[in-house]
């Protein structure tokens, strides 16, 4: 496929070569014959891509529109975490994402220029992905996009198509687009809004999207710098309160890929946004927090933040994901992590009920589910948010006191937020008729070690995790049932009943011996069980 380079604007990043993907003619403005599809996705950034990918995978075919012709400008999302990487590597990406990422564990809290403490994102090793790859977003989109054509007899992507109206009825959504050579219509089962924080679809509508407007605003630079700025021996999240060269204030950095640092610096209230952006006015500040002028600013905005979240995300055959479902603070990386976890829960359940004729009733799962999960988001990102900055002199007594006590005391360092950093949503409520229903892995995501196969090749449980439920057993019956699920079935030693060895013994650290346990197709522990059958792993099914 053949791109053109494009022609770099204001607020393009410097250093990466940004293409245009081709225009091509639709079959309704070709063929003049207008399609149903399966479903129509709205919105080429991360979320719309990987959606589109995950149903592919699963044999159900989309149209993707974007109004653009390119990956995003600047590097806005640049933080992934294990589960995200987890789900990527399904998606078959994450093997560019960790060859190109900079990978970090270890984040670093300063109050001025005194460092309170560091801590361990991941200190249970033995999992095939680390808990965070720092990659900035339009390495993602190109990665997804490149995957989208490799399966473009499912995916019909189509770039500068605008989505301009919408209306639905009991049986399509009608979607009318535009385009470089006109207007034109389609159908489609369902559609799927990944159009971002500012969605033209829930504006067109009007779905309230209230939440809580952050007043301080954040200045946001990524610099190109061949040199660490700071002595470490590997890359790390450094964070500071009040650093003394950016008074009064707070500043975050992090390594990227192509010696790109992302730098985040609080400023005031209020302020001339204009003269903040001023080259010559960003350099002086950098100069500060790097201890030297040799860097170039690569990609700059300013931004006040938002905490909101639409009350249901499913409008009958109109779904939300991603941003245009949920915003938060970029502090945390729940954003583009979030957003993948929709991914991840609509993916097989829009799935099912275009593939297998399950109920429609299984969205509500979708709309619980994720409405709880963007409430918890939201929440620990507005506590980060009022933590960093105090909106009284009581509130700031307190943080001051919390950080001058947190060297030495660890209760005082559980109170630090600089930004709790995202980790999966857990199910609650669920209600199983087991003396297992109080484990507290019921209602978590899964968690990886490694495994021999009968081959003797090391590989790692995500590795083997099949699109539909999965039975995981440590168990040393052998187990027949008729559920149509992946069977997974670990031991210590070799024998028939076993497809996968525990060789490092990680399995039977993380999980109990001789016990079941169901696995949603995105990840869920949803059944853990002595004895099964196929009635018992029915009844957990969705």
């Amino acid at each position: 496929m053949e791109f053109i380079t494009v022609k770099r604007a204001a607020n393009f990043s410097k250093n990466y070569n940004y293409k245009e993907f081709p225009f091509k003619t639709p079959p309704e403005i070709l063929e003049g014959i207008q399609k149903t599809y399966p479903v129509v996705i709205v919105g080429a950034g991360p979320i719309g891509l990987s959606l589109a990918i995950d149903l592919a995978q699963r044999g159900i075919k989309s149209v993707l529109l974007d109004d653009n012709n390119i990956v995003s400008t600047g590097s806005r999302a640049i933080c992934w975490a294990k589960r995200t990487l987890e789900i990527f590597d399904r998606l078959g990406v994450a093997s560019k994402m960790m060859a190109k990422g900079i990978t970090w564990e270890t984040g670093r809290l300063f109050n001025g220029d005194e460092e309170v403490f560091s801590f361990n994102l991941l200190p249970d090793k033995g999992q095939k992905f680390p808990a965070f790859i720092n990659l900035q977003q339009y390495y993602v989109e190109e990665y997804l996009i490149e995957r989208c054509f490799q399966l473009k007899d499912y995916i019909d992507i189509r770039f500068n198509s605008e989505v301009i109206d919408h209306e639905q009825n009991k049986e399509t959504v009608n979607v009318t687009v535009r385009c470089p050579e006109g207007d034109y219509g389609l159908k489609s089962l369902y559609m799927i809004a990944c159009d971002g924080a500012e969605s033209p679809t829930r504006k067109r509508m009007n779905l309230s999207f209230d939440g809580e407007v952050f007043d301080e605003h954040f200045l946001i630079v990524d610099i190109f710098m061949e040199t660490q700025p700071f002595e470490s021996d590997r890359p790390e999240r450094w964070f500071w309160f009040t650093p003394t060269f950016h008074e009064g204030q707070s500043a975050l950095l992090h390594k990227q890929a192509e010696n790109i640092y992302r730098i985040d610096l609080q400023l005031e209230e209020h302020i001339d946004k204009k003269k903040e952006l001023d080259p010559e006015r960003v350099k002086k500040r950098i100069k500060k927090v790097v201890k030297s002028d040799n860097f170039e600013i690569d990609w700059m905005s300013i931004y006040k933040f938002k905490c909101a979240s639409l009350d249901k995300m499913v409008f009958d055959r109109i779904i939300f994901a991603g941003d245009s479902a949920h915003v938060v603070s970029p502090f945390g990386a729940r954003g583009g992590n979030g957003g993948m976890h929709d991914v991840d829960n609509l993916g097989w359940k829009l799935a099912s009920i275009l593939k297998d004729d399950t109920s429609c009733k299984i969205l509500n799962t979708y709309n619980d589910e994720r409405i709880e999960a963007a409430k918890e988001n939201i929440l620990n990102s507005s506590r980060a948010t009022n933590f960093m900055t105090p909106k009284n002199k009581m509130a700031k007594a307190f943080r001051d006191q919390v950080l001058k006590s947190a060297t030495s005391n660890q209760f005082s360092r559980n109170l630090i937020n600089s930004g709790r950093l995202s980790v999966p949503f857990k199910l609650r409520g669920l209600k199983l008729d087991n003396e297992y229903r109080n484990d507290p892995l019921l209602g978590s995501i899964y968690v990886d070690f490694p495994i021999l196969d009968k081959k003797g090749n090391r590989l790692f449980l995500t590795d083997v995790m099949a699109l539909n439920y999965n039975l995981l057993s440590f168990s040393k019956t052998k187990i027949r049932f008729s559920c149509g699920l992946n069977s997974i079935r670990i031991g210590t030693e070799n024998n028939e009943n076993v497809d996968f060895l525990d060789f490092e013994g990680k399995g039977l650290e993380r999980y109990s011996g001789g016990l079941n346990y169901l696995i949603r197709p995105d990840g869920y522990i949803v059944g853990i069980f002595k004895e099964i059958s196929s009635k018992t792993l029915e009844k957990c099914m969705l």
